[in-house]
């Protein structure tokens, strides 16, 4: 299974960087992290129509998308696993997982992801997300072969 994250704005070093690469770098499975950014000052529905696009452009033909979302679906951790399961099983062989910028994802984008994925009720700044992302895939990971990290 490939993994694509594609999210609005760009890594710039530091403990938010280091936190991504530390539990995607423990994944088995291939992840890639897509960063996207549009220049040009664009301000709501504009921006986040142009990101959509940046972030459409940025991911395989075909993935299986799950947008994150504020309204999105909550999972608990083996939920979550027993979600990326099914799709392993389906036989999907990318999966893209959404990031959209400050002010979040356009309706047309949302209109086309296969699933809506919420980190919980609180706002999360979009470079932090990809962090928690990571950790949680890792933990699904585990969750599914049976590894101790996950001790619920």
């Amino acid at each position: 299974m490939r993994l694509t994250i594609a999210s609005v704005g760009k890594f710039r070093g530091g403990p938010l960087q280091d936190l991504y690469a530390e539990y995607s770098g423990r994944l088995p499975w291939q992840i890639t992290l897509k960063e996207v950014e549009e220049k040009k000052p664009l301000k709501g529905d504009q921006l986040k129509s142009r990101e959509a696009e940046l972030l459409l452009k940025a991911i395989p033909k075909g993935a299986t998308l799950i947008a994150l979302h504020e309204y999105g679906k909550e999972h608990g951790s083996v939920e979550f696993s027993q979600l990326l399961g099914r799709l392993i099983d389906d036989g999907v062989q990318d999966i893209a997982f959404l990031i959209g910028g400050a002010d979040g994802h356009c309706p047309s984008l949302l209109q086309q992801a296969d699933h809506k994925l919420s980190l919980g009720k609180m706002t999360w700044p979009h470079l932090m997300v990809r962090g928690l992302l990571a950790e949680q895939l890792y933990r699904a990971h585990s969750i599914l072969t049976n590894h101790p990290y996950h001790r619920a």
